[in-house]
């Protein structure tokens, strides 16, 4: 009888640790990975993100490599989600690929000094542009591929495509991730620059900044149907393509003279 309580408390402490590594195993590998810098690959990183703005289709002919090795097909490594949340602060370094972790808070940063803000100020743009421009985006846009990817363009069962194949989350958080990385060059590095140009007032100006968006979303779009494209066990992947032509068709009745780029940054800074 004496065995009995010391049997139930290590059954339970059993059911504990499972359930807790169950919940574990439910956030994927490059979160659970975030703060482990000394096994990050840096290098290969900076790698993707230079090709992801000059030929992202190579970018990509690694995700075989990767399903074959890990068992898997999103990356492990968050190395490339350091890089570009850093970035979205120090793009007023040069060679912004390659020092890709001063990316999403050097852009921040570069705004906040362009705007003359406040240190209070500075580091509300660094928290928005971060938590709210890349990662809840991301989260919203990497949901939505999921979905969409699995429930309308897997391909039929077959002895090549096993029944239990899916998109995995992690993978199109991946996607969304390489998909970002032009659009953010485009919208949150080139267009500091345009500012002045973007902010007159004369036709010429507003069809710069209008087509500046219309390039920036239209490579998010390319880049989306690039990423799910490698995938071998997913059909009618042009749908992905479809967003194209509402985005142009906004385009062409924007240019009638709605200034997107003005628009957009007197939301963003109250301009």
């Amino acid at each position: 009888m004496a065995l009995l309580p010391t049997t139930t408390s290590t059954s339970q402490n059993s059911s504990s640790a499972r359930a807790s590594q169950s919940v574990t195993n439910r956030v994927p590998v490059i979160f659970r990975r975030l703060l482990k810098f000394q096994q990050m690959d840096f290098e290969l990183a900076a790698w993707q993100l230079t090709y992801l703005c000059i030929a992202p289709k190579r970018v990509y002919r690694n995700v075989y490599f990767h399903k074959q090795t890990k068992n898997t097909w999103a990356r492990d490594d968050p190395a490339i989600l350091i890089l570009m949340a850093g970035g979205m602060l120090g793009d007023s370094q040069p060679h912004c690929c390659i020092s890709a972790p001063k990316m999403v808070v050097g852009a921040a940063i570069a705004w906040s000094i362009a705007w003359s803000y406040s240190l209070y100020d500075s580091i509300r743009l660094i928290f928005l542009m971060v938590s709210r421009d890349f990662l809840l985006v991301g989260v919203i846009s990497a949901t939505t591929l999921w979905l969409f990817a699995n429930y309308a363009l897997l391909s039929p069962p077959s002895h090549t495509v096993p029944a239990d194949t899916a998109v995995e989350w992690a993978y199109a958080f991946d996607v969304h991730t390489n998909a970002f990385f032009p659009l953010y060059l485009t919208l949150y590095v080139a267009q500091l620059f345009l500012v002045p140009v973007i902010l007159k007032t004369n036709w010429v100006c507003l069809w710069v900044g209008n087509t500046f968006y219309l390039i920036a979303f239209a490579q998010y779009v390319y880049g989306v149907y690039l990423g799910l494209n490698a995938l071998p066990f997913l059909i009618r992947t042009e749908l992905l393509l479809a967003p194209l032509l509402p985005l142009f068709v906004g385009y062409i009745v924007s240019l009638l003279g709605f200034n997107v780029g003005r628009w957009v940054l007197n939301a963003y800074f109250g301009l």
